[in-house]
């Protein structure tokens, strides 16, 4: 048998291929569903965090702060096993896929967090001053003058901080969330064949090279718009 027979034989198995294949679409639903729900819930708890912390309360900013600067620190996976295995220690016994959820969402929310403090504090002070003239409450200004200005600038480091997050949905596998990589691994240890992991490979590609293309539009976009 030559290398590329071997080959053939080993990734492109097509009656494996065919036997696993519905199992690891399965798995493309719960990885989209999980990502969906992390973008969503990250990105929201990261703008809330940040607008708290522009009302300048010291003892909320520095535990804030702290909380921000230890999940930017830590590897994904390790706060995904310290929540998946910490909970029940105290009682709280959660399914796996919300432990990924809550993990890589926190994870966001500490980044996303970040930008979006970097955007705030990039507006001219000017802005702040001749929007509270005028009358608006400091919420009111927050809101309405600056956010808006402070999103736009945040919008392409934000899409590729989002993508590399949401790809560590994979992490789940390694706490038993049926998501792609999870059901394609299972199939290749009962096929002994790496066919699964290959289709895998293929739908991860499917799935997020669109969002690359979509952040460098993005990028180019709101360079244009800063120029």
């Amino acid at each position: 048998m030559s290398g590329l027979d071997r080959f053939v034989a080993t990734f492109l198995d097509l009656e494996v291929g065919l036997r696993y294949g519905p199992q690891i679409l399965e798995g493309l639903v719960t990885t989209v569903g999980i990502g969906l729900a992390v973008v969503a819930t990250g990105l929201a708890c990261g703008l809330a965090l940040a607008v708290l912390r522009a009302f300048g309360m010291r003892p909320v900013n520095f535990l804030l702060i702290q909380i921000v600067d230890i999940l930017r620190a830590l590897p994904p996976l390790v706060v995904v096993l310290i929540i998946y295995f910490g909970l029940p220690s105290v009682g709280v016994v959660i399914p796996s896929a919300v432990v990924l959820w809550l993990s890589l969402s926190a994870i966001l929310a500490a980044f996303s967090e970040e930008v979006f403090w970097a955007g705030i504090t990039s507006t001219p002070t000017g802005q702040w001053m001749a929007a509270r003239s005028t009358g608006l409450s400091f919420l009111q200004t927050l809101c309405y003058v600056i956010l808006p200005q402070a999103v736009r600038v945040a919008i392409p480091p934000l899409t590729n901080r989002t993508i590399a997050i949401t790809k560590n949905t994979a992490l789940g596998s390694a706490i038993g969330v049926n998501e792609i990589l999870g059901q394609a691994t299972s199939a290749e240890a009962f096929s002994a064949n790496a066919t699964p992991l290959l289709i895998a490979s293929v739908l991860y590609v499917l799935i997020f090279i669109p969002l690359v293309i979509a952040s460098h539009a993005l990028e180019r976009r709101h360079a244009v718009w800063r120029r």
